[in-house]
């Protein structure tokens, strides 16, 4: 875009407020930032919540990655896995491959720990921008003509004094926002980057029960004593309709339990982990028991997912929505389009959708509504992309009899000797990496802080 808003007519940034400091908020935070945004990020938790399972960096991810300079930080705190292999009920491995092959990645690929890839943000964005821990967005109320009360500025701006943001650039406007905790405060732009079960979807679209999509199945993680003495590996034990992971990774003592099981829809509140216990307790009872009933090492993993401090239980299910905006709120990351962790994309996407939605915003000559309608072209077809994936994997993840399991096990048995060995590696990489990929990255105008200045009136450019 050409012409700049005159410094006379605009004087200040503009404010925008995140909800959410998992992945999607941190990252979106630290390219605002680099464009002259002032930005707050808003966390239900009471700190940065450092747990979770290990997560993919693929494709146009890892190049966005590597724009942000938090590459190499990302393969510092890489996983370094190296070998996956399914045990029988005894726990002898039957199959081993090579981690990159359960994988499935390729080239500059990485994995890491979540909670490693929000540490790496929050350390990367927390000197620029307002962090608000133990808070919650509870209303959300455009004011299109941006007359307000400078008490409630985003800004914290002087009580009686008018801004002049009133002169229909897309500068103008704001909306309203309450809070659980601390008072009213009025931001430019709001953005909801909380996840599945977001609160800014439900407060500007309405109940998430119309935009879920349930693949057939739920997932749990959770921390776990090493007492297997993994050393950057990953054990894996099938039962029809379920699977069962154990794994360590570099640099943790702990160990990793992710339990997987096939179920329709079931009510439950996310925000109460006894019940979602019950529910796990209840899909896998009787596994492992005996040799005879499974892998005997389950019993130990439900009595960790008992004890564990970072238990996370959830459904594997799609966000499916026709828009992922509304006036001045924005959805981001799993708010807007969660594809489940069957997708092995969703931190990927967070990452992406971050750098698009920055980049449309930062760009954007008539204000909010034309940066959100470009975010969300560029964003459609990777989406669209990976959710059919999502749901082509959720069916493939667990398997429906013994002899399915069997026929799995000899094939992964034989796979290492046979000389067509890696073509199979490539084509069970191929969708992963068709998903990845699915994006073509677009070049932005440099950031500020990569041009060692701002824009004079402190905004994105406008068209005059």
């Amino acid at each position: 875009m050409s012409g700049t808003v005159s410094p006379s007519r605009r004087t200040r940034p503009r404010t925008v407020l995140i909800s959410g400091a998992s992945i999607a908020g941190p990252a979106l935070a630290h390219w605002l930032h680099r464009y002259g945004f002032a930005v707050t990020v808003v966390e239900r938790a009471p700190e940065l919540r450092t747990g979770g399972y290990k997560v993919d960096i693929r494709g146009a991810a890892v190049e966005v990655a590597e724009r942000m300079g938090i590459l190499e930080d990302i393969h510092r705190a890489s996983t370094d896995m190296r070998t996956g292999a399914y045990v029988n009920d005894d726990g002898k491995r039957i199959a081993t491959l090579p981690a990159d092959i359960f994988s499935a990645r390729v080239g500059r690929d990485d994995e890491i720990m979540r909670g490693d890839l929000a540490r790496i943000l929050y350390e990367r964005t927390r000197s620029d921008v307002e962090y608000v821990f133990g808070d919650s967005i509870t209303s959300l109320t455009e004011r299109p003509d941006g007359r307000h009360d400078d008490r409630h500025d985003g800004r914290r701006g002087r009580a009686g004094h008018e801004p002049d943001d009133t002169d229909g650039t897309g500068c103008a406007g704001g909306v309203e926002v309450t809070f659980e905790r601390g008072a009213p405060r009025r931001f430019d732009l709001v953005v909801g980057a909380d996840g599945l079960h977001s609160n800014v979807r439900r407060l500007t679209f309405g109940p998430e029960e119309q935009f879920i999509r349930h693949l057939g199945a739920y997932i749990s993680a959770f921390s776990l004593p090493n007492e297997l003495g993994l050393d950057r590996e990953e054990l894996y034990h099938a039962v029809p309709g379920k699977l069962i992971c154990v794994y360590s990774s570099s640099g943790d003592p702990a160990a990793k339990g992710m339990l997987t099981f096939r179920s329709p829809r079931l009510a439950y509140d996310h925000r109460k982990p006894a019940e979602q216990l019950a529910l796990l307790e209840a899909a896998f009872k009787g596994v492992g028991v005996s040799p005879s009933e499974g892998w005997t090492e389950v019993p130990r993993l439900l009595e960790a997912a008992r004890e564990a401090d970072d238990f996370y239980f959830d459904g594997l299910q799609l966000i499916e929505m026709d828009r992922w905006s509304r006036g001045r709120v924005v959805l981001l990351g799993d708010a807007a389009h969660c594809a489940s962790p069957a997708s092995g994309q969703g931190t990927g996407m967070a990452l992406v959708g971050a750098y698009v939605l920055a980049g449309a915003l930062a760009e954007a000559g008539r204000g909010p509504e034309e940066a959100f309608g470009r975010y969300e072209k560029e964003m459609r077809g990777y989406v669209a992309v990976n959710h059919a994936l999502a749901a082509k994997f959720a069916k493939e993840m667990t398997a429906d009899s013994r002899r399915q399991i069997r026929f799995r096990h000899l094939m992964m048995r034989i796979l290492p000797h046979m000389p067509w060995k890696n073509l199979v590696a490539k084509k069970i990489a191929e969708d992963f990496q068709r998903g990845a990929n699915a994006i073509t990255l677009q070049d932005h105008p440099a950031p500020a802080a990569a041009t060692g200045r701002a824009p004079a009136d402190g905004c994105p450019t406008y068209a005059a």
